[in-house]
């Protein structure tokens, strides 16, 4: 240890000298070099060094600017997406309310408007309405859309009433066969689907496709409402009765809106529904 601690002393008065020497001599700039040469990699190092720590913290505060920037975007989007949505639910509201006020004023009878406020989907198959005694509506009052029938109020409460669809199984509607004329009943099934029964003699003359509308018997429902569209005839042989399968024009699982008639006529109401015939 001793003798390697005075090599090093010795080595290191040797470049002290030899710096000495050569700065008497006048080449100053030779020793510079030299100090030069043994500081500039150290030198470089740690320029590179501050330059990389100096990157990766303006990297830093980039990505942390983004991630918020990304967040509030996230935020406008969802934002425009519900008003996007809002405004949509807006206009298809107004053409429901445009078309049901087209039929209100195009019906020779009075009318009142009602939202459905909530449905029945069990054995019983209903709608409740927001109309009730207060704006004189009364039981068995029917219920329509722009598309045709919906069914018959069968409950009067004090803001609200109840309006049996024509496929619950309870119900039962007077009605013909707008191209034959044939007469018969369209029930409810508890499938939630409707039939129109009728007599066998007239079994031949009703095709798939074709309009059953109201006739008006029984003092219930106007003359001429759409009901709904053959879609299977069920051929019993020689039974008396013969059954067709409806599909509604009404959708009940979209319905929103209802016209209840709270007036009397004695006119034939299909001419009111052009989109039916």
């Amino acid at each position: 240890m001793r003798v390697r601690r005075f090599v090093l002393l010795v080595s290191v008065l040797g470049v002290c000298l030899l710096l000495l020497t050569l700065q008497t001599r006048g080449e100053g700039a030779t020793a510079g070099q030299v100090v030069a040469l043994v500081t500039t990699p150290l030198q470089t190092v740690l320029t590179k060094a501050n330059r990389a720590a100096v990157g990766l913290w303006t990297t830093y505060l980039d990505w942390k600017n983004v991630r918020s920037e990304n967040r509030r975007l996230r935020g406008e989007v969802e934002q425009l997406r519900v008003d996007s949505l809002r405004v949509r639910e807006t206009e298809d509201e107004n053409a429901r309310l445009r078309r049901l006020l087209t039929l209100r004023e195009r019906l020779p009878l009075a009318t009142v408007a009602g939202e459905v406020i909530a449905r029945e989907w069990s054995w019983a198959r209903s709608l409740t309405v927001n109309r009730g005694r207060g704006d004189n509506v009364l039981r068995m009052t029917p219920a329509i859309a722009p598309e045709g029938l919906v069914g018959r109020v069968v409950e009067v409460r004090s803001g609200t009433s109840i309006v049996q669809l024509l496929t619950d199984p309870a119900s039962t509607v007077g009605a013909t066969v707008q191209r034959t004329r044939t007469p018969g009943i369209v029930e409810g099934e508890p499938r939630g689907t409707a039939r129109f029964k009728y007599m066998a003699r007239d079994g031949a003359a009703i095709q798939i496709g074709d309009l059953v509308v109201t006739s008006g018997l029984g003092g219930v429902f106007p003359k001429g409402i759409p009901i709904g569209r053959v879609s299977a005839i069920i051929d019993r042989g020689s039974a008396l009765f013969h059954y067709a399968t409806l599909t509604p024009v009404v959708d009940f699982s979209r319905i929103e809106e209802v016209l209840l008639l709270t007036g009397q006529t004695a006119q034939d109401l299909v001419t009111y529904f052009p989109g039916d015939r």
